[in-house]
């Protein structure tokens, strides 16, 4: 790469180039990753220290949660700091280092959230088999399944960017890497780079999509047999779960299945991928689990209800 490109640096517009805007900007989203990182993380921490949430769901969601942290990390830090500063730079190594992880971490996501589904699917469709199905070892495996599919993702979309040549312009119009913006920089024809680009980040949606929608509509089917309170907890569960999936999927999918092309629209929609799921995932996902809430409450020491 270095001996075919002349640029070294990679020059961030941000979300506007107003000093007194970038400063608000740099102060909302210092409260927002404050909150991504004392959510999420006492989340964590909470299901670690709890000695009640052995369940399979509480560990995913406490990998998830991590994921969650690592994911809006690779993307608000940098953004904060350049707010402070009067040329918003990252080297050219530096960004291909920044999509590396911003996909690893958001493909282990995506593949978390599928996990996330088929453990709903055996714990309702098959109470019974639920222990012996999803036991530690195959909890583990599927864990380890979302990190190395994370990676694999990562891998194939850093490889495709890392191999173009690029001599210029260095003005990338978002506040952060991502494969589509930065192939705009390359000085060379990126159709076929751009085709497996989609092709990598598409497969991975509409296949985890599928999955998730297969597992969802036979929960759906089988609750017709369950009684009312069982239908109750269950729909509780699952419509958290979707929410976190909606939240994360619609934004991603608008971006990443899509021709290689940027919109003017794409730096608000990353923000909903990167820091408002994240943000939200405690929330939704968690702080209404009664079973979270009174772990919570042990840990902090609190009583009462809320």
């Amino acid at each position: 790469m270095a001996a075919t490109s002349n640029v070294t640096e990679i020059i961030f517009l941000g979300f506007s180039q107003n000093r007194d805007a970038q400063k608000v900007i740099s102060v909302l989203f210092l409260l927002l990753y404050v909150a991504i990182l004392l959510g999420n993380g006492l989340i964590v921490v909470t299901i670690m220290a709890g000695k009640g949430l052995t369940s399979p769901m509480y560990l995913f969601l406490s990998y998830l949660s991590f994921v969650e942290i690592c994911y809006c990390s690779v993307t608000a830090p940098k953004l904060i700091l350049d707010s402070f500063m009067e040329r918003k730079v990252i080297s050219l190594k530096g960004c291909i280092t920044q999509i590396f992880f911003l996909h690893f971490f958001g493909g282990t996501e995506i593949f978390l959230l599928t996990v996330m589904a088929y453990d709903r699917y055996v714990a309702i469709c098959k109470p019974l088999h639920y222990t012996v199905v999803m036991n530690r070892r195959v909890c583990g495996l599927l864990v380890g399944v979302a990190w190395g599919g994370g990676l694999l993702h990562s891998v194939g979309q850093t490889f495709l960017i890392f191999q173009l040549p690029f001599c210029g312009p260095k003005v990338l119009d978002h506040y952060f890497c991502d494969v589509h913006p930065v192939l705009k920089l390359a000085c060379s024809d990126t159709f076929l780079v751009g085709m497996l680009i989609v092709a990598n980040g598409g497969s991975i949606s509409v296949v985890s999509f599928t999955g998730l929608l297969a597992s969802y509509l036979v929960i759906l089917r089988s609750l017709r047999t369950q009684t009312s309170e069982g239908r109750r907890k269950a729909l509780s569960t699952c419509a958290s779960h979707l929410a976190v999936v909606a939240l994360f999927f619609v934004p991603c999918s608008f971006v990443y299945m899509r021709p290689c092309v940027t919109l003017p629209a794409d730096k608000i929609v990353a923000v909903f991928y990167t820091v408002v799921t994240p943000l939200l995932n405690p929330v939704i996902y968690s702080f209404r689990n009664a079973e979270v809430k009174n772990a919570l409450r042990r840990l902090m020491g609190w009583k009462g209800s809320w």
